[in-house]
C-alpha cells in the first residue's frame, strides 16, 4: 500500500546509555528536526537535550500512558507531522516503552524510521568474551520464584547466548537461579556502562556471585550475558546431587572439602553449593 504523502514519520531514537558524548550526530539533528518527541521520562530526558541545544516540545510516553498516548500520536502523524521516540537510555522499544506505538504505526502505514545508536545488549555483548554469532535476548526476567525458575527451566537447551537485563536488587537472585537450574556456567556481568563507575565481571556464575556478595551495595541497572548449553553438558538436578552426594559419602571417608572438590569436577556444579548439601547431609557433619 503507497503511503499517503500527508503522513509524518516516526522516528525510533537511541540515546546514549550513560555517556552523554555517545549520541549521534543524526540522532541529534532528527531531534531538532521533528515536531515533538515522545520521551518515556520528559525529565529525564530534558539534560539530554539541553546539553545539545534541543528545544523540540517533548510529551510523556511510557508504560502507564502510552496505552492512552497511542491515539494522540496517530493523528499527529496523520496530519504529516513528525515524530521522534526516546526512551530513558539505549534504543527504544527493547525492554522500553514504545512497541505499541510502533505497531500502531506500521498498521496505519505511518514511515518509522530506525535512528541507530547505543543498546546496552550489543554494547555488553560486543566485550563479554562469549560467543556473539548467536544470542538469545531475554529481557527482565519473571520476578515470582515459581515463574523465574519455569523461565530458566526453557532455556535449558537454548545453546545461543543468553542475555538478561536485571535490577541491581535482583541481580543476584537472577544468579542463584540460574546456577541451581543451568548449573555454574561461563558468564560476563556489566554494570554501568559508559558511566564513570563502569564495571564488568567475568568468569564462571559462582564467580561473579561471589564477587557481588563482597560489595555492600550494588547500584546501576545490570546486564547478564550467559553462555548457551554447550554439547553434551550434563545437568543434574537437586534430587540427582543427592543420590550422587549420598552414594559418596557411604563409598568414602574423604574429609568434606576433598569429597565436594571431586564432585564439584564431576558434575560442573559449584564447590559451595555442593559442600553446602555434604554437610547437610553427613550425619557426622564437616570434621568426616
Amino acid at each position: 500500500m503507497d503511503t499517503p504523502i500527508s503522513y509524518g514519520t516516526l522516528y525510533v531514537v537511541a540515546t546514549p546509555i550513560g555517556n552523554l558524548e555517545d549520541m549521534t550526530f543524526r540522532a541529534v539533528s532528527i531531534l531538532k528536526q521533528v515536531d515533538l518527541i515522545a520521551a518515556e521520562d520528559t525529565r529525564h530526558s530534558k539534560r539530554l537535550l539541553d546539553h545539545y541545544g534541543i528545544d523540540t516540545r517533548m510529551i510523556s510516553c511510557h508504560e502507564h500512558n502510552e496505552a492512552d498516548k497511542i491515539p494522540l500520536f496517530i493523528a499527529h502523524l496523520k496530519n504529516g507531522l513528525s515524530l521522534a521516540l526516546i526512551s530513558d537510555a539505549g534504543t527504544p522499544t527493547v525492554s522500553d516503552p514504545g512497541y505499541p506505538l510502533v505497531r500502531a504505526a506500521a498498521k496505519e502505514s505511518i514511515p518509522v524510521l530506525p535512528i541507530p545508536g547505543c543498546s546496552a545488549v550489543i554494547a555488553g555483548l560486543s566485550v563479554s568474551g562469549l560467543p556473539t554469532d548467536t544470542f538469545y535476548f531475554s529481557g527482565f526476567p519473571p520476578k515470582k520464584t515459581g515463574k523465574l525458575k519455569q523461565a530458566l527451566e526453557s532455556l535449558k537447551d537454548q545453546k545461543a547466548t543468553l542475555i538478561f537485563y536485571e535490577s541491581p536488587r535482583r541481580i543476584k537472585i537472577l544468579i542463584q537461579t540460574l546456577i541451581q537450574i543451568l548449573g555454574d556456567r561461563q558468564a560476563c556481568l556489566t554494570r554501568e556502562v559508559s558511566k564513570i563507575h563502569e564495571e564488568y565481571l567475568r568468569g564462571n556464575l559462582s564467580e561473579i556471585l561471589e564477587i557481588l556478595d563482597g560489595k555492600e551495595v550494588i547500584k546501576g541497572e545490570c546486564s547478564l550475558f550467559v553462555q548457551g548449553c554447550g554439547p553434551g553438558e550434563v545437568r543434574i538436578d537437586e534430587e540427582t546431587l543427592e543420590k550422587i552426594i549420598l552414594d559418596r559419602l557411604a563409598a568414602t571417608d574423604l574429609a568434606t572439602s576433598e569429597l565436594s572438590r571431586q564432585i564439584a569436577e564431576k558434575t560442573g556444579l559449584p564447590k559451595k553449593r555442593i559442600y553446602d548439601m555434604i554437610l547437610k547431609l553427613s550425619p557426622s557433619g564437616p570434621g568426616r
